[in-house]
């Protein structure tokens, strides 16, 4: 016969895994992004937790799905900021600069967002290539973007004819850069590209460029360039 309390305890116990489980992607988070892939060690994540090595391997399976899983959640994170993104009130202007203070933001504040898609480029997208999840999961941006795009066009404000993908890259590769290279870059420039003080001339800079590539007057040469190369 069951107990009135067994509910509860198997509550309890869903609960735990979930704080366990957590516990483990924020730790593994951490030392992934900054041991890289190879250099990162179960070990050492288990060390860093409440847990075990032989845990780890029973909610993961093994260091290259705890990475995978790592992944999938840092994505996760910026497609859900993407979901919660409402512009359909603003003019196209205001909407897609949103959009990109959006991204501007979220790459600011998770860097080792940046130091985790970094490690993967070096293995060559293996781990996102294989993930079910995160080929579903898609870039809800996009959606938002075409929108914007459409309405621009269609209300004269934009004048150039522009992917949607081109303007998300464009978009993600700035705010990219300012946190993937603020090391080098400052080094060799003598500019720190996340310095408080400059932020909101960045965050702005970004959005300048954005709609100046969109209301910019293409030659047919030029607008013809991305359908043929």
């Amino acid at each position: 016969m069951t107990s009135v309390d067994e509910p509860a305890r198997s509550n309890g116990r869903i609960r735990d895994a979930a704080r366990t489980r957590a516990e483990i992607l924020d730790v593994a988070t951490r030392e992934f992004a900054r041991a890289g892939y190879d250099g990162a060690r179960v070990d050492e994540i288990a060390a860093r937790t409440r847990t075990t090595k032989r845990m780890i391997y029973y909610y993961f399976g093994g260091k290259e799905q705890l990475f995978t899983a790592v992944l999938e959640r840092a994505y996760g994170v910026i497609r859900e900021a993407e979901q919660e993104l409402d512009v359909d009130h603003l003019d196209p202007v205001a909407a897609i600069r949103r959009l990109a203070e959006v991204t501007f933001d979220h790459h600011e504040q998770h860097p080792d967002f940046i130091r985790l898609v970094s490690i993967e480029n070096i293995h060559d997208a293996e781990h996102i290539a294989a993930s079910e999840k995160l080929g579903r999961i898609g870039s809800p941006a996009l959606d938002v973007i075409r929108r914007i795009l459409t309405a621009g066009q269609e209300s004269g404000l934009f004048t150039a004819d522009v992917d949607a993908v081109d303007l998300h890259a464009m978009i993600s590769s700035f705010c990219f850069f300012r946190v993937a290279n603020r090391h080098t870059f400052g080094a060799l420039f003598g500019r720190d590209l996340v310095d408080p003080g400059q932020r909101a001339h960045y965050r702005a800079m970004l959005g300048d460029m954005v709609i100046a590539y969109l209301t910019a007057e293409r030659s047919p040469d030029r607008s013809g360039d991305r359908h043929t190369s």
